[in-house]
């Protein structure tokens, strides 16, 4: 297994030696043969999206979740609780990307690769197919609970395909198999291994604005477990030079392990964490 999951994230290492919403930034090609911006921002809302970075540019994500509102005023609805996310994204050409983040949800710090594998025809291939890896050590983790803790056990790995169509100029999709592995679950019957459909959808309500939309669908997860499919719906607007997205999501984690594996919110319970992911590229 360890050799397998070596394989995913090392992949594309070794296969690789804004008129409407947001057009005057996005920096995908302008090659008329080519379908662009299917999506505007790098993310939906919490799954990746199928857009990259361009070379040479380096882009800052800032993450934000808020705590759950469902106490209202008690913590003033979810301020006392918040988390954050940094993550430092560049473009070694305009199909192959690397990251690195920390998030302070559960001191999760990662490393990434986002790679382009075909891209939308208009008279041609009808997808944009994406690949993602992702590599994360959850340093929360304490020794002083889990005395046989090593350092493997932190270890945490993610590898996607995202696959999109525009399907027309307001309206695009995204589906986005995913395999994840956490070396250590906190829940007995959980297996280590997982596996989630992801499914996100953009639609663009004027120049300025779209609304979005995702959800995961987790495959294998324990019966006893107490986590929930991650479902986030928010609204991307452009601000001038970046990408501002405003969302609701059950998921409080910003990593393809945490808000696949550990939502812990309902939407039915009103448990629900406001949040914004702002992007800045330079």
């Amino acid at each position: 297994m360890k050799y397998l999951l070596l394989f995913l994230f090392c992949y594309p290492v070794l296969t690789y030696s804004q008129n409407d919403l947001l057009e005057d930034i996005d920096s995908e090609s302008r090659d008329t043969s080519y379908v662009i911006a299917a999506f505007k921002g790098l993310k939906v809302v919490n799954f990746e999206s199928t857009k990259l970075v361009y070379k040479n540019e380096f882009t800052l994500v800032v993450s934000h979740r808020f705590g759950s509102i469902e106490n209202g005023f008690d913590t003033f609805f979810g301020l006392d609780n918040a988390v954050t996310r940094l993550n430092f994204i560049y473009g070694i050409t305009d199909a192959f990307n690397i990251g690195v983040s920390r998030s302070s949800f559960l001191k999760v710090y990662d490393v990434t690769v986002k790679y382009r594998l075909k891209r939308q025809e208009k008279n041609g291939f009808p997808f944009t197919i994406v690949g993602f890896n992702a590599l994360l050590i959850n340093t929360a983790l304490d020794k002083q609970n889990l005395p046989f803790l090593e350092f493997k056990h932190r270890l945490g790995y993610t590898a996607q395909f995202l696959i999109s169509r525009k399907i027309n100029t307001d309206f695009s999709l995204e589906l986005a198999p995913t395999f994840f592995h956490d070396n250590y679950v906190a829940i007995d019957e959980q297996k280590n291994s997982q596996y989630a459909l992801g499914f996100g959808g953009r639609y663009k309500l004027g120049k300025r604005w779209s609304i979005n939309a995702d959800y995961g669908w987790h495959l294998n997860r324990a019966n006893n477990s107490p986590y929930k499919n991650p479902l986030s719906i928010g609204f991307d607007l452009e601000t001038g030079g970046h990408v501002f997205q405003m969302h609701f999501s059950n998921a409080q984690a910003m990593n393809a392990n945490g808000f696949l594996g550990q939502a812990e919110g309902n939407w039915s319970d009103g448990n629900i964490y406001f949040g914004f992911n702002l992007s800045r590229t330079f």
